[in-house]
């Protein structure tokens, strides 16, 4: 990201939380480039977040405005959940599987339907407060309100239903912080995709709660089923290798 040096002398804490983020910032001065900010290597990886891959700010919270900023210049991906910024990992081969066997699933029993599935990356808005607005990128969506796409193809709706796909880097942020978002933010089924165990676990959401929850086993079921959509289900021996 470039920077003109008056900007980064006047919120230079704002753009901390960027270099914190893995984002390094190049100052420029009457056009060209002075200098450059860049995270310090901590023995102790005192700001990683979750694995080697995600880091969060220890300068205070970041705002929505402050949020689209850096995303919009950088060619990194974030996501912004409570006020933290989450660096996103490039994924293994083993999740990127997993994926692609869903969404392949998916693609093919939402063809000529209402609701269509998407892939990451592609930003979702939640709304938790008027002054908390948090970004995600779940590996899978499935929306039915494509009414709800501006001109710029941004996406202002909620999805019906999401995916995750559980990694080593992700996996706490997964099970915790992005359960407890969704179930507050109006999704009415999560998908938690777990490689490790070969398991799915179907969340059934409703008014802020989680009314029902459903496990699905290789070895122990054949398939992973919705409980909103039925119908919907995919063979557990293609998701996990």
């Amino acid at each position: 990201m470039r920077v003109p040096s008056t900007e980064v002398q006047n919120n230079f804490g704002k753009y901390l939380k960027y270099v914190e983020v893995k984002e390094e910032i190049i100052v420029t001065k009457n056009g060209k480039d002075i200098a450059r900010i860049l995270p310090c290597d901590d023995p102790n990886k005192s700001l990683v977040a979750e694995g080697a891959a995600e880091y969060q700010t220890r300068e205070g919270r970041v705002t929505y405005k402050e949020f689209l900023e850096l995303a919009e210049a950088s060619d990194q991906r974030f996501e912004l959940i409570d006020g933290v910024i989450y660096n996103l990992a490039a994924p293994s081969y083993e999740h990127q599987y997993a994926v692609n066997e869903i969404h392949g699933t998916f693609y093919n029993w939402f063809k000529n339907k209402k609701c269509i599935p998407l892939t990451s990356p592609f930003n979702v808005t939640l709304f938790k407060s008027e002054d908390n607005i948090c970004v995600v990128q779940p590996d899978i969506i499935v929306i039915c309100d494509r009414d709800n796409m501006d001109k710029k193809g941004k996406y202002k709706g909620m999805p019906t239903l999401v995916v995750e796909v559980l990694s080593a880097s992700t996996r706490s942020k997964d099970m915790l912080k992005k359960l407890g978002l969704y179930q507050q933010c109006g999704i009415q089924e999560y998908w938690m995709v777990d490689p490790k165990n070969k398991m799915v676990t179907v969340y059934i959401l409703d008014k802020n709660e989680i009314s029902d929850s459903l496990v699905f086993q290789k070895g122990a079921h054949e398939y992973a089923e919705s409980a909103y959509f039925s119908g919907l289900r995919v063979a557990l021996t293609d998701v996990f290798l």
